[in-house]
């Protein structure tokens, strides 16, 4: 078995709450990027764009995600909106995966919203196996409208999800994995 393959079976991602500076350089954010682009593509449409979010930006965008998590529950304590306030600063370096698509286009768009969840799969691979601490998270923040607009989406624009990245604090524990066996099967031709 290759090393990669072993990677790979043993993959786990790390919570953001494990998470500690120092986060990617510069460099390395850039890899972990292109590793993103490196995703099956039919038509070479490039269905996905990435915006990093690092530095005081954490913070401002944090401000946006508080206001808006307040707008959608207005009933909530100020502790609440704190705690949502502070979800970019947990992590020294977090990437908004933005699948693009052209539902018009002849490639169906299932396949370019697939390319967009692949180029995530890679980049959280290539980060970890880096030896960063890496998390990919779609929460409520992802669908909603204002902090699409604050990251300036374009209309039809999704997330795909956000990659948290830093360094490790504590190792991951596994978690519970489906049995092979249920999960498998091979295809026979059905009877006549």
């Amino acid at each position: 078995m290759t090393e990669l393959s072993e990677f790979l079976l043993k993959r786990r991602s790390v919570v953001v709450r494990n998470m500690e500076e120092p986060g990617p350089s510069s460099e390395d954010l850039e890899k972990i990027m292109r590793a993103g682009m490196r995703v099956p593509d039919h038509g070479r449409l490039t269905p996905w764009r990435f915006i990093v979010i690092r530095g005081e930006a954490r913070e401002k965008l944090g401000k946006i995600l508080g206001d808006a998590f307040r707008k959608e529950n207005p009933d909530c304590i100020d502790e609440q909106v704190k705690i949502e306030e502070e979800r970019f600063v947990r992590a020294p370096s977090t990437i908004a995966i933005v699948s693009r698509t052209n539902p018009e286009h002849k490639i169906p768009e299932w396949e370019q919203i697939l390319s967009s969840g692949a180029a995530c799969q890679n980049m959280l691979t290539a980060a970890l196996g880096m030896g960063f601490a890496a998390q990919w998270i779609t929460e409520w923040y992802a669908y909603n409208d204002d902090v699409k607009t604050a990251l300036g989406l374009e209309s039809g624009d999704r997330i795909a999800g956000f990659l948290y990245l830093g360094s490790m604090t504590d190792a991951p524990s596994d978690r519970q994995r489906p049995e092979y066996e249920d999960i498998v099967s091979e295809w026979t031709e059905p009877a006549a």
